[in-house]
Order: structure tokens, then C-alpha cells, then sequence
């Protein structure tokens, strides 16, 4: 098998934007994906960021005030990239039962709903 046809596993966010944006691009998903693969290779090797000090604030060692606009942003981005995958598996519901904690939450229709200690949601 050559490498243009090796498949690969993507997030489902990354295949998802992938499949919205694709077809505004005149391209398949996988033309897309490989796109952005390039486009982020490119980034990385560009001279006028700085890859380590990126590297050492996504790992908690860098001071991110210190970087300069253009590595900020790209931070931001991963950090938004992170966030968006930890916030689409939370179940506060399920632990909130589980431990008894009463709380609220926005029904269907937009209305704000308190749920009693251990209530089963139609969420569950």
C-alpha cells in the first residue's frame, strides 16, 4: 500500500470540520485533512515561530505572557483544541448523581430545570 492510501485514524471533531469545510474548498475530506496536515507541517518548520517555546507553555513550563502574538495565537488554538475535546466528554449529570448532588440544568425547550439528588435524566 502506498503512503497516499494509508489510512489513518482522526478525532472525530477534526473529521467533522474536515467534511463542513470541504466541499467550500473543492475538496474531498481527505484532500482537506491533508491539507491542514500540510499546512501545520509548514507552521512548525516556519522560522518566524518558535516551536520549543510553544511547546514549553502547552507542557506548563513556558510563560505563555511571554510569547510573541503570532505563538500566542497558536497556543490559544491548541488550548481551544483541548478544551473542546475535555467539554464534549463531560457527563456532569452522571457524577452529580452518582455522588447525590442536587443541580440545574437547561431542559429541551430552554428552561431551567432543578434535578433532585440521584434524579435520572433523560440523558442517562
Amino acid at each position: 500500500m502506498s503512503l497516499a492510501q494509508a489510512p489513518i485514524r482522526v478525532d472525530k471533531e477534526l473529521a467533522d470540520s474536515a467534511r463542513e469545510v470541504a466541499p467550500t474548498m473543492s475538496r474531498s475530506v481527505a484532500q482537506q485533512i491533508s491539507h491542514w496536515a500540510r499546512l501545520g507541517r509548514e507552521l512548525e518548520r516556519s522560522p518566524e515561530l518558535n516551536i520549543a517555546a510553544i511547546q514549553a507553555v502547552l507542557s506548563g513550563q513556558g510563560d505563555f505572557d511571554a510569547l510573541p502574538p503570532k505563538e500566542q495565537a497558536v497556543v490559544r488554538a491548541q488550548w481551544q483544541s483541548r478544551m473542546n475535546a475535555i467539554l464534549g466528554s463531560l457527563r456532569l449529570d452522571k457524577a452529580f448523581r452518582a455522588e447525590s448532588h442536587q443541580y440545574a440544568e437547561v431542559d429541551d425547550s430552554g428552561r431551567v430545570v432543578t434535578r433532585p439528588s440521584g434524579h435520572p435524566t433523560a440523558t442517562s
